[in-house]
């Protein structure tokens, strides 16, 4: 950690740095809702990060936070050394050109009334990067035979299409403009899981083709484990841990980060009748008004309560197995919790 950011092991500076983003809803309001509560962490060129978190931990909210699609309430986003939180107006706009978003749901996030190479052509023209015409219509076709669609269903609407194919769609609209980075929010979550892996390999051809730096978010630990190099482990608008991918399956300091991992299904049932889940009492407290000390402690299987964890918001330090951890007591997760994953 150095000033307040999760920094990358190996030397360089990176494309993106996120530095204590807040993003509280309903301000001034009675309780406003702390959807993201202090977040910091960078992402190196090239990389891929996965952010992981049960449904309402504020995963989505940051990432659209980051492309400034919604604004911060406090923090910066630098992108490429550029604070893009305090620029407004053509200076955002055109910074924007390098940072991109796959949204969820490929049946909300295309146009019905739009063709589908008037979608993928929108951010070419909006940018005045293409005329109208030939040029228009094969750069279109070229973006479509990138993400392994037929060229010349330029002139269909999205509703001809599966699933699938829209997100591929989705893709080709977020290449366009030849981003550096592009936010993943949680782009196979609403796919088919034989579709889900099509679309993990085409962005894993990707990044590799034009050198993406990806910030991949889901909820589904098996799915991030193949894209990711690291993972980052969020809970009610909070990072409690960091680890490269493969460090993280073997081994978890967060109790929470544990009881994920206990929870994905083995296809062997001589394996998945032996494995010992991580049960989580209660429900996810609210974020307009989360728990005192450690946020995890009310659903805790080792919290000590009346004490420290209900009284002392842990760090998020380095631990002695190189990982980033908020928990008071990560050396006793392994052996309380024992499981195999």
């Amino acid at each position: 950690m150095t000033d307040g950011v999760i920094a990358h092991p190996t030397a360089g500076e990176p494309i993106l740095r996120v530095v204590n983003v807040v993003k509280h809803f309903g301000a001034g309001v009675g309780a406003s809702v702390k959807a993201v509560d202090g977040v910091s962490f960078d992402i190196m060129p090239g990389e891929t990060v996965g952010l992981v978190g049960e449904s309402g931990c504020g995963k989505s909210t940051l990432g659209r936070v980051i492309t400034q699609l919604i604004p911060a309430t406090s923090g910066e986003v630098i992108l490429e050394g550029v604070d893009i939180t305090k620029l407004r107006g053509e200076k955002l706009r055109q910074q924007r050109k390098q940072l991109q978003i796959i949204f969820q749901d490929p049946y909300a996030s295309l146009d019905p009334r739009m063709t589908v190479g008037d979608i993928i052509a929108e951010p070419l023209v909006n940018f005045k990067m293409i005329g109208r015409g030939k040029a228009r219509d094969a750069r279109v076709q070229e973006l479509l035979r990138t993400v392994g669609l037929n060229p010349y269903f330029n002139n269909r609407y999205p509703h001809e299409f599966s699933g699938g194919q829209r997100q591929r769609i989705g893709i080709a609209r977020a290449l366009a403009l030849n981003p550096k980075v592009i936010i993943c929010d949680e782009p196979v979550s609403a796919l088919d899981v034989s579709i889900q892996a099509q679309i993990i390999n085409l962005l894993e051809d990707l990044q590799r083709e034009f050198h993406l730096t990806y910030l991949f978010i889901a909820h589904d630990l098996s799915v991030v484990r193949h894209i990711s190099n690291r993972v980052m482990v969020m809970y009610l608008g909070r990072i409690c841990e960091v680890a490269p991918s493969d460090d993280l399956y073997r081994s978890q300091d967060h109790p929470y980060t544990r009881a994920l991992l206990s929870s994905i299904p083995v296809p062997d049932p001589r394996i998945e009748s032996k494995r010992r889940l991580v049960e989580l009492t209660g429900e996810i407290p609210s974020p307009r008004n989360p728990p005192s000390g450690c946020l995890f402690h009310t659903r805790c299987p080792i919290a000590q309560v009346p004490g420290v964890c209900a009284d002392v918001v842990p760090p998020l330090e380095m631990k002695p197995d190189g990982h980033l951890a908020s928990c008071h007591f990560s050396d006793q997760v392994r052996t309380k919790l024992a499981v195999t994953v």
